[in-house]
């Protein structure tokens, strides 16, 4: 297992429902593949250094995880799909 700390960003223009259903199945992947959610912060809406996809605003969401590097590997396939998804980065943090 390997820490990481993961960010990423939501479309602004999604309702608060449609949010929250995004984070919680990112949890629930990482659980279900075995991994430790140490914490979870949501900074909220905050402004963009620039435009990405014509949105100037993001919803950031910032996760910290023990996790597999399978695991790690799925958030980063789906994060890439999802259309809810404009932004993310997973680093892994050092011990």
């Amino acid at each position: 297992m390997r820490k990481y700390e993961i960010m990423y960003i939501v479309r602004p223009n999604l309702e608060e429902e449609g949010r929250k259903a995004v984070i919680a199945n990112f949890q629930n992947m990482f659980t279900n593949m075995g991994a430790e959610i140490v914490e979870t912060k949501e900074w909220g809406m905050r402004d963009l250094a620039y435009a990405i996809e014509d949105f100037t605003k993001g919803y950031y969401v910032v996760m910290t995880v023990n996790s597999s590097i399978e695991a790690k590997n799925e958030f980063d396939r789906l994060a890439g799909i999802s259309e809810d998804v404009i932004r993310y980065i997973a680093i892994k943090e050092e011990e």
